[in-house]
């Protein structure tokens, strides 16, 4: 059972805080949302998760065991994979070389065929592009290359930071539509977007951050008809 618990967790850059306080649960196979406008430390929280950025208070826990200053590629080794905003390519490297660049580590190594084919089963696309430099791709297929690419790590958690910011709406749709399927399968997710109505339609619970505090937390449908959230994030 993979479990992911935050408690009390700070952390930021120089002197500041960016984050304080953050107590943040993921249990096996429930789809969270982190919600919160642009700079209110969403993505400082997800490289807190990742080992990118040193927590300054608090404790990471996964699978019950604390993370402390586990390196990042240990956590990604011990089944916490992300998917970064920017997506993080490598642009003249091929579809399938950038795939297979994930899984050059104990299982995900041993299983690297099984990966692929994963990977092309759940976007085409990609395997009609495989030896196609990424960078010549469009957005979207980018973004699905970012995906297969942490999947190829075969993770228990996906991190995703912004998957949707600037793709077009079908993209969207078809990009959520394989996250719905990788969660049925009993992948855990964390979702972090600005999108707060996409996000919330598509988890089982939700968190808000307002300048690096979480301000909300509960059930996304019982969230997303709370009049704070919708005034704060649906215009409404």
């Amino acid at each position: 059972m993979s479990r992911l618990v935050l408690q009390g967790v700070a952390a930021g850059y120089g002197k500041a805080n960016v984050i304080r306080g953050i107590d943040l649960t993921i249990e096996s196979g429930r789809r969270v949302a982190l919600i919160g406008s642009n700079g209110a430390g969403k993505s400082t929280i997800v490289k807190a998760i990742n080992g990118l950025l040193p927590t300054r208070a608090g404790t990471i826990a996964w699978d019950d065991g604390v993370l402390g200053t586990m390196k990042a590629s240990d956590r990604t080794r011990a089944g916490i994979g992300t998917v970064p905003e920017g997506r993080m390519l490598f642009p003249d490297c091929t579809v399938k070389e950038n795939l297979v660049a994930a899984s050059t580590f104990g299982h995900a190594k041993e299983h690297r065929e099984q990966g692929l084919d994963r990977v092309y089963g759940l976007f085409p696309r990609l395997r009609e592009r495989s030896s196609q430099r990424t960078g010549t791709l469009s957005g979207g297929e980018q973004q699905m290359v970012a995906i297969g690419r942490a999947l190829m790590t075969r993770p228990r958690l996906l991190v995703l930071d912004e998957p949707s910011i600037g793709l077009a709406p079908k993209v969207v749709a078809e990009i959520f539509e394989v996250l719905s399927t990788l969660t049925r399968e009993g992948l855990s997710l964390l979702l972090v977007e600005q999108n707060v109505q996409l996000s919330l339609r598509s988890v089982d619970d939700g968190y808000v951050l307002r300048q690096g505090e979480i301000v909300l937390r509960g059930e996304a449908a019982e969230l997303l008809a709370d009049p704070q959230v919708r005034a704060a994030y649906l215009g409404q």
